[in-house]
């Protein structure tokens, strides 16, 4: 059996599908007997999903609700840090 240290080791890996097959289910086995990984994968998961979703074609358009003062405050932070 695996710690939950080593789960969240291998946490990017199982998710990739690339553990071998004793780590995998090693992996499951922990899964199934500890809440807190399984709520750890799950929200490992969910940030994965919100980081792609940031580089959708759609990331780029800024809500109407947004104030332009802050669109332009944050706009000017960023070139401060990648001139």
């Amino acid at each position: 059996m695996i710690s939950c240290r080593e789960l969240a080791d291998f946490i990017r890996a199982y998710l990739d599908g690339e553990l071998a097959f004793r780590e995998r289910v090693a992996f499951k086995t922990h899964l199934a007997l500890c809440a807190d990984c399984r709520a750890y994968l799950k929200t490992y998961e969910e940030t994965v999903r919100m980081g792609k979703q940031v580089f959708e074609e759609d990331a780029d358009e800024i809500p109407e609700e947004v104030p332009e003062d802050l669109v332009q405050a944050i706009l000017e932070s960023r070139k401060k840090l990648w001139p």
